[in-house]
């Protein structure tokens, strides 16, 4: 608890360098684009039309009773905010070993700074999401409101494995592959561009123990279904946020006095 109150702390502190360094993302992300930041709302339509052709021509893909192209683009923006901020994260500390050597701050606001700043990125995904939905002619009503619990939950989640990530990658740099091989797997392992209903009863529970089946789960059951999560999809997603952020707390400042010895 101490160290989240440190957090706190830092947090309004620095809340200046934070703003600095995601703005700084954000030039470098789109420097030199001609279309800049337009490509939020470009890359997942891009992406989800790719996708939906080759699993709905090719593999005859199909959700029984919901529009496919919402419920896939549901899955995807989900998944991607969480697959970008976690990958950047991780190699947020590493990247500013320069900074961290010359100045003194808070070494965890590198991977917070990178949550943040795909997190602004995440929210203008949402615009093409909500045309699609609205396109479609999917049905919109007032548990959308319902929708920032799990984005914060899903925000707090990411931080977390940020955490643990930007900190393993530091004391072992086959993280930063290894990490790609996981988040392959575990894009498969996540109900974006498939019903799990597909999934043999057997199995099902491994993909249930997936903590992004959950996020993304609350988010069809209102956008898709047109009802309230059931408390158990309220609880699975707030107990794997704080279960996992505190947990990346935890190792994050068990091992941050050590980073210098890694540079």
């Amino acid at each position: 608890m101490t160290f989240f109150k440190n957090i706190m702390y830092s947090f309004k502190k620095y809340k200046f360098l934070l703003s600095q360094l995601v703005s700084r993302d954000f030039k470098v992300k789109y420097k030199r684009s001609i279309l800049g930041i337009i490509w939020s709302l470009l890359y997942p339509i891009l992406t989800m039309s790719v996708m939906a052709l080759v699993f709905t021509k090719m593999f005859k893909m199909s959700t029984p009773g919901v529009n496919y192209l919402v419920y896939l683009m549901s899955g995807l923006v989900i998944f991607n905010y969480f697959n970008e901020a976690s990958n950047l994260a991780m190699s947020s500390v590493v990247a500013n070993f320069s900074l961290i050597n010359k100045v003194y701050m808070p070494k965890y606001i590198f991977p917070l700074s990178k949550c943040l700043f795909v997190g602004i990125n995440f929210l203008l995904t949402l615009i093409p999401l909500y045309a699609i939905i609205f396109i479609t002619g999917t049905n919109v009503n007032i548990y959308h409101l319902l929708l920032p619990y799990m984005f914060f939950c899903l925000f707090l989640f990411t931080l977390g494995m940020g955490f643990i990530l930007s900190a393993v990658s530091v004391f072992l740099r086959d993280m930063f592959y290894i990490y790609g091989v996981v988040i392959t797997l575990w894009t498969y392992m996540t109900p974006i561009m498939y019903d799990i209903s597909i999934i043999p009863e057997n199995l099902l529970f491994i993909f249930k123990l997936n903590p992004i089946y959950w996020f993304i789960k609350f988010a069809r059951d209102i956008i898709l279904y047109n009802v309230i999560p059931g408390l158990n999809v309220w609880i699975y997603c707030g107990v794997f946020a704080l279960g996992v952020l505190f947990l990346g707390m935890f190792v994050f400042k068990k091992t941050q006095d050590k980073f210098i010895y890694y540079v």
